[in-house]
């Protein structure tokens, strides 16, 4: 078999691999409904306090209470498992309407609340602290029986309304490489598309490419005068941005270059074919490119609908929005005011073109009403933020967009730093190229897996293909994770040492902390199914701790969707690998009475840890 040839195929597998890893999360999402234990751990004893509430003061709304209710998790164990903070609002409430049965403060209110709760299995006993604060401790024996679902049905989602969702991520530009900046947006964008995917939701991945602009007369010229005959022998534009920056010098120098390329603009946007052809072979070049960034991130399943795709859509939404009187003339143009805005949105050039404002707001009526999304998120750099609060509004005004239907969000990322704290770049000064970026991780990360085999002996030996595979794994783990774990709209400075670090809040440190739970359970000798029907151990205060934490999954998955925030998860399995640490120390596994009730524990820790790298892009490894 060629070189070529094995290469497709191992592409192929790789892209195999990675989709059998999302029909899986489908299918353990399919068996956790069917088991009925979707839901969170908040979520239900929230609801068991809300009933309570209902039944002690039944004078108040539905509405009221929901207002009221405020659960969250004990910050100290020793005062129980979770609070219930409800007591003083409903207190306040009673004392603004008088009476004569008003209690005289908030702990009378806990009381009552506590005389009402209803019968259930899940709260052990309650308790009256401070001004009126409850804490409840949960039956040890509930929460054996929910983690060990977990080694039957894989990790609890929370239970959701099944949504479409539309995440526009990584867009980057036709004709130039893709560099550090699109990281994030390609990073970010898969993470929460990943998310939504595993708690049920319909997801579709776009790629909004910049393919369409008066800059491709530019290019086109330079194409057909640098490259004669590209037609017939396609030239092999491997560097983009030398090519843009040759098309660019020649535009800026060159008075009869820049001329032939206005008119190539107007004979492509026309639909000249000679013109068009030109057009395709660029974004072919620059697909081909992408595509390289794109399996190294695997990043699959996005589909490409550019700047191009909303050409033949333009005209008609410019049309409506003018029938709705919504547009109004400015020298010749037509624009859109925009609630609180200095500027208004651009909608029709005076020559009569379009710019980028028709384009957002012909994909946002194009998503909302062909697409009938019910949210769409987009995640781009801070920078453009105020002109997506411009366009969310252009499609409220226009009646797309209905708040109490739909849902659009603004994604904002800061930027990746250098050494020097300023904006990522070569030493030249140029712009890292993605690839190069990327490739140097993996390059390090051998560098790094080789030093422990020769320090550590034979213990640690692998084949030439493991460490290999190691260090791709690990190398672009190490990326993502090291941009994920950062709040996405601070800027964060890039470090290949940090991202690398054996000891902190890394990638490598999380994939460690697998593989040494998976080794655990290799050392026993005992099997999977061995340990059906077997509950944790919870009597130890740190295996109570670490399986409490564990059932929080579902919880931190609500928060990133509602918040958009990637850095919840990382912080969550930062914690878990943390807490298994202390448990381990604490509490011995291998040969131990309880072995495999703690098995139990290591295995729930361990299938938590790998459906959360998962979500972050990063595939652990077994055994380094």
């Amino acid at each position: 078999m060629a070189d070529a040839d094995l290469a497709k195929l191992e592409e192929k597998q790789e892209a195999q691999l990675v989709e059998l890893g999302r029909m899986q999360v489908a299918l353990d999402s399919l068996k956790r409904k069917a088991g009925g234990a979707a839901g969170t751990v908040l979520g239900k004893i929230s609801a068991i306090f809300e009933q309570a509430m209902a039944a002690a003061y039944p004078e108040t709304t539905a509405e009221q209470r929901q207002k009221w209710l405020v659960v969250s998790a004990c910050p100290n164990p020793k005062f129980g498992d979770y609070q219930c903070n409800s007591a003083m609002a409903i207190h306040k409430f009673l004392k603004d309407q008088g009476g004569d049965n008003v209690p005289k403060a908030p702990r009378e209110c806990s009381q009552k609340i506590i005389e009402c709760l209803p019968t259930n299995d899940m709260i052990l006993k309650t308790e009256i602290a401070g001004p009126g604060f409850i804490n409840a401790y949960l039956n040890k024996e509930w929460v054996a029986s929910k983690y060990a679902r977990i080694l039957k049905t894989g990790p609890d989602a929370p239970a959701v309304p099944r949504q479409t969702v539309i995440v526009d991520l990584s867009s980057p530009n036709i004709a130039k490489e893709m560099h550090v900046g699109h990281l994030r947006s390609t990073i970010i964008g898969e993470t929460l598309c990943r998310v939504f995917e595993f708690c049920g939701h319909r997801v579709h991945r776009i790629n909004h490419t910049g393919d369409w602009g008066t800059q491709f007369g530019m290019l086109i010229n330079h194409l057909k005068t640098a490259y004669p005959e590209f037609l017939d022998n396609p030239p092999n534009i491997s560097d983009l941005t030398t090519f843009y920056k040759e098309a660019k010098k020649r535009f800026d120098e060159d008075e009869a270059f820049k001329k032939a390329s206005q008119e190539s603009v107007v004979t492509l946007q026309a639909g000249d074919e000679y013109s068009l052809k030109c057009w395709q072979i660029l974004c072919d070049i620059s697909r081909q490119q992408f595509k390289m960034v794109y399996d190294r991130l695997e990043v699959f399943g996005m589909v490409e609908k550019g700047e191009s795709f909303y050409n033949s859509r333009m005209p008609g939404v410019v049309k409506e929005l003018r029938e709705k009187g919504l547009l109004e003339e400015s020298d010749g143009a037509l624009i859109m005011q925009a609630a609180g805005k200095q500027f208004p949105l651009m909608v029709q050039k005076r020559d009569g073109g379009y710019g980028y404002d028709t384009t957002d707001l012909t994909a946002a009526k194009y998503r909302l009403q062909e697409c009938e999304a019910d949210r769409v998120v987009y995640v781009t750099d801070a920078g453009q933020g105020e002109h997506f609060e411009m366009i969310f509004d252009g499609a409220r005004q226009a009646g797309w967009l209905d708040p109490a239907k739909h849902r659009m969000d603004h994604v904002p990322f800061g930027l990746v730093l250098g050494d020097d704290k300023k904006k990522f770049k070569t030493r030249s000064g140029e712009v890292t190229k993605l690839v190069d970026l990327l490739d140097e991780a993996v390059v390090r990360s051998r560098q790094q897996l080789e030093e422990r085999m020769g320090n550590e002996g034979g213990t640690s030996q692998m084949t030439r293909e493991d460490l290999e595979e190691a260090a791709r794994k690990i190398g672009y783990g190490c990326v993502k994770y090291a941009d994920l774990r950062q709040h996405r709209i601070t800027d964060y400075q890039f470090s290949y040492d940090k991202m690398l670090d054996l000891k902190g809040n890394t990638a490598v440190y999380l994939m460690y902390a697998y593989a040494r739970i998976k080794s655990i359970s290799a050392k026993t000798g005992v099997k999977a199914e061995d340990l059906a029907g077997v509950l944790p151990s919870v009597d130890h205060p740190k295996e109570y701790q670490l399986v409490l934490h564990v059932l929080k999954f579902p919880e931190v998955l609500e928060r990133v969707m509602d918040g958009l925030l990637p850095h919840l998860m990382c912080e969550f399995l930062y914690q878990t690998a943390e807490l298994f640490n202390d448990f381990y120390r604490d509490c011995k596994v291998v040969g131990d009475p309880l072995q495999n009730n703690r098995l139990v524990v290591c295995e729930g820790v361990a299938a938590v840890m790998k459906h959360g790298m998962f979500l972050l892009g990063i595939t652990p490894l077994e055994k380094i």
